[in-house]
């Protein structure tokens, strides 16, 4: 059976802006088991990036726990901090902004090494560096460039180098192919899937594209506006989509099959604000199955096997 290896409860992130509080992540709870993929997917502005980036503190969360081996890192700070920086680390969507211009790809490689204090001669660094981005496909002639010289894939193949320097156990892949032409997003995911298998690694995939995360996902989380609102075995989700939400969000994947029309769930209605939301279902607004007992706090419940789903009236319209 597979170990766990992160675990978050109750997490919430929260935003003081000049209209109120927007709520970006609220109250999401889930698991992560040792080298698995865990997809998150809604629209944009649904909190996927927010929660992972709150998960590996580069933002501090409002409320909640999370662990990881066991361990409460919620409020690590300074030396332990570090610490679990180097567990865990992310690959962010735009492989251009997030590398410094005036580093060459090697000595972006180089710099977390130094940083880490475990190497302990030039040699060692630049022999270990060579080692990752050999391991990610980085050419040789390569070494020596600078990122604007590279094509947007061997960018994010210097930022997957940087983000195994410290041998993490765990990294949040923040829609790192969203930005790379679809040739190359298929060579960028299948290059994570290999260093998965081996390293054993697990990641958070965040994105927004379906067909992605079916591909990459062992489990998938649907966010809309902050929460959860499904949550099951990517399998089970695409044979068995419960959530109204998650059914549109499924429709909308392009089809290539001519004798089978897409049948497209257009959604309509006002999208309801993340900021001061009032207790119900955040999708009550836009959903065609809404009732009075929407407008109840909804909670995330187990409908079948490991198949959570948050809505009151999931068994009259399921």
């Amino acid at each position: 059976m597979a170990e766990e290896l992160i675990r978050v409860e109750h997490l919430k992130k929260y935003f003081k802006v000049p209209a109120g509080t927007n709520h970006a992540v609220d109250d999401v709870s889930f698991t992560i088991q040792k080298g698995e993929t865990l997809g998150v997917v809604g629209e944009s502005g649904c909190g996927k990036s927010t929660l992972g980036r709150t998960l590996i503190h580069l933002l501090e969360s409002t409320e909640g726990k999370i662990y990881l081996n066991g361990q409460d890192i919620t409020d690590v700070k300074g030396h332990e901090l570090k610490k679990v920086r180097e567990k865990m680390q992310i690959v962010f969507q735009d492989p251009y902004s997030s590398l410094n211009p005036r580093l060459r790809i090697e000595n972006t490689v180089i710099e977390p090494l130094k940083m880490s204090g475990r190497f302990h001669s030039k040699k060692e660094l630049k022999e270990e560096a060579n080692r990752l981005m050999e391991l990610v496909g980085i050419d040789e002639r390569l070494r020596e460039a600078y990122p604007h010289e590279l094509d947007g894939g061997r960018r994010q193949r210097v930022c997957i180098a940087r983000a195994l320097a410290l041998q993490p156990e765990f990294i949040v892949c923040d829609e790192p192919v969203s930005a790379l032409d679809v040739s190359i997003q298929a060579a960028v995911l299948n290059l994570l899937q290999e260093l998965q298998e081996q390293l054993g690694m697990a990641y958070m995939f965040v994105t927004h594209d379906l067909s992605v995360v079916r591909h990459i996902s062992d489990n998938i989380c649907v966010m809309y506006l902050g929460q959860l609102v499904e949550k099951s075995p990517t399998k089970e989700l695409f044979h068995n989509t419960l959530h109204p939400y998650t059914k549109a969000l499924l429709s909308a994947i392009p089809s290539t099959d001519i004798h089978k029309p897409m049948q497209r769930i257009q959604l309509k209605g006002e999208i309801t604000s993340p900021i001061n939301p009032k207790p119900g279902c955040r999708f009550a607004s836009r959903c065609p199955y809404a009732t009075e007992a929407c407008q109840q706090p909804q909670k995330l419940v187990e409908v079948e096997k490991d198949h959570f789903v948050s809505c009151c009236r999931i068994k009259e319209i399921g």
